[in-house]
């Protein structure tokens, strides 16, 4: 069994959770706990709700823009289940969601 990280985009140029209701926010909230509940035995890492971003690079560092607005890690029997495992997400419906990457988390090359 593998483990995903599993990036939350947000629509570019989409609303933000400013534009919800605090009714679309509990609503909302209540689907991603009913997820989150369905797929207990698959989470690995809950993550969360990412702010700002800071990017470090030769030149320094700078303040900058992405589009990922979260993060979970999951366990799965391969990628195309780690992915499935996002269909009908309450990060579409709900919020201001563009889609789910998910990714492999590697394990460490060794020498």
């Amino acid at each position: 069994m593998g483990k995903f990280v599993a990036l939350y985009m947000g629509a570019p140029g989409g609303g933000t959770r400013a534009d919800l209701t605090e009714e679309d926010i509990a609503r909302g909230m209540a689907a991603w706990g009913g997820w989150m509940q369905a797929n207990a035995a698959r989470i690995v890492d809950a993550g969360g709700p990412l702010g700002k971003t800071k990017k470090t690079s030769a030149e320094g560092v700078a303040d900058t823009r992405n589009h990922v607005t979260g993060y979970v890690v999951v366990e799965a029997d391969s990628h195309e289940a780690a992915a499935r495992l996002f269909e009908g997400h309450p990060h579409f419906s709900i919020f201001p969601g563009d889609s789910v990457e998910i990714m492999e988390l590697m394990p460490i090359p060794t020498a």
